[in-house]
């Protein structure tokens, strides 16, 4: 018997039944045709306890929701400490602790003037896509074919045929994509000067993180300057010190008009995002600063969070530490590639940011996280390219369990390299 207090299960198998009778059945049956049985339970660290008590690391983190590990100490006493005076809070009236983040947000994003907030990332990028359509009285967004940015009303839109079609979210004529790191296509797509803004991850995560090419990113800056158009920033999973820098475009040494921050704002603990926006973006908070609201966008409990989060993330040790994992992680890959090319075939890497190829099946990475996961470590294939394993190793991951993770890696290769042999014959 597995007892939560409030309820409980008398098996997994109960659990799966259930999952897919009041929950989600297509992706609960995926799970499990793939040979993935998890079900998290306690989680602690970099470590999550699968329902039956298995212990795995994870290198997945939600997208990075999971920056500083699964309910990391200072960060829960941070939230027990806010829940003594705060709560939800009231998002018509000025607030101490949304002020308070703002201004923290503002002063290590320079360029930036406001921050809007919101509950999660996809409710960040219809704010940002509104601020940019009211800034230029344009309609037009361009995105990146393969990009992903979320599934509401106007994020999904701006996202892979996967998530469009299937509302009837598409809506080509506004809405136009053009390929990553093709220059040409986006200075076709621009020259109208007809187009609000152009939205991108600095890194394309859901693409397998593909890097830009050497001056992509800045070629794209200059033509939305040239063109009128703002330059959004998807800093969802590239951001809070994941390249290296507290955003991803100052890693690359560019500045946007309006960029997006989630998932690892929260710590994991409480739901929060935000979008920050220049002057000229930010226009309509003078007009109508009702013009968007959100109850629950930016609670007061999740800007305590929050705040500890942008306080944390700035500390020398911690960034020495994204450092460290950096570099251990780019020289062990390395090794690997040398061990096992036969079928891990690249890296791409920018901070603890990496995408690992597995290119001899068109879903070689499939097969490579469910041998991860028989072998104790928990990383996700791309979803709109299941050649690339995403490995997302924490901000604070110690020597230790980077060793044990690479350790595993190494004992999981053998049956990769079955699964995948099996996969080959099958196709």
């Amino acid at each position: 018997m597995h007892d939560y207090g409030l309820f409980r299960f008398a098996s997994k198998q109960e659990l799966f039944d259930k999952a897919i009778r009041y929950w989600n059945p297509d992706k609960t049956k995926f799970w499990l045709k793939a040979g993935i049985d998890l079900v998290i339970d306690r989680r602690e660290g970099y470590f999550l306890y699968d329902m039956s008590g298995r212990r795995l690391i994870d290198l997945h983190l939600n997208g990075g929701t999971y920056n500083f590990g699964h309910r990391h100490p200072e960060l829960v006493e941070t939230l027990k400490t806010a829940l003594d005076h705060f709560d939800i809070g009231n998002h018509w009236f000025p607030s101490v602790a949304r002020v308070a983040l703002a201004e923290a947000l503002v002063k290590v994003a320079p360029g930036m003037a406001y921050a809007v907030f919101a509950p999660g990332g996809a409710e960040a990028v219809d704010i940002a896509i509104k601020s940019a359509r009211y800034a230029t009285r344009r309609r037009k967004i361009v995105s990146i074919i393969k990009g992903y940015h979320g599934h509401s009303g106007l994020s999904v839109a701006t996202g892979d045929d996967r998530f469009t079609k299937i509302f009837l979210s598409d809506q080509p004529d506004v809405f136009i994509q053009v390929p990553f790191n093709d220059i040409e296509s986006m200075e076709r797509a621009l020259r109208g000067n007809d187009v609000a803004a152009l939205i991108m991850e600095t890194i394309p995560a859901t693409y397998g993180f593909p890097m830009p090419k050497e001056g992509y990113l800045q070629a794209c800056k200059a033509l939305c300057e040239k063109h009128g158009t703002m330059y959004i920033a998807d800093e969802v999973q590239t951001g809070l010190m994941r390249t290296g820098s507290m955003w991803g475009w100052q890693a690359y040494g560019i500045q946007p008009d309006i960029m997006v921050t989630a998932k690892g704002l929260s710590g994991g603990l409480y739901p929060i995002s935000a979008t920050l926006v220049n002057e000229k973006a930010g226009g309509w908070l003078h007009e109508d600063g009702a013009a968007h609201i959100s109850t629950s966008g930016g609670a007061e409990l999740g800007c305590m969070v929050a705040y500890k989060v942008i306080e944390m993330l700035q500390r020398p040790e911690l960034i020495a530490n994204v450092q460290a994992v950096t570099d251990f992680m780019a020289t062990n890959m390395q090794k690997m590639i040398e061990r096992h090319g036969d079928i891990f075939t690249g890296v791409r890497q920018k901070g603890v940011i990496l995408g690992l190829e597995f290119n001899t099946h068109p879903e070689g990475a499939t097969f490579v996280s469910r041998a991860l996961y028989e072998h104790g470590v928990w990383a996700i294939f791309s979803s709109l390219d299941k050649r690339v394993l995403q490995w997302k190793p924490g901000v604070l991951l110690s020597p230790e369990t980077c060793n044990d993770i690479m350790e595993r890696f190494e004992a999981a290769m053998p049956r990769a390299r079955e699964l995948l042999h099996q996969a080959q014959k099958q196709a």
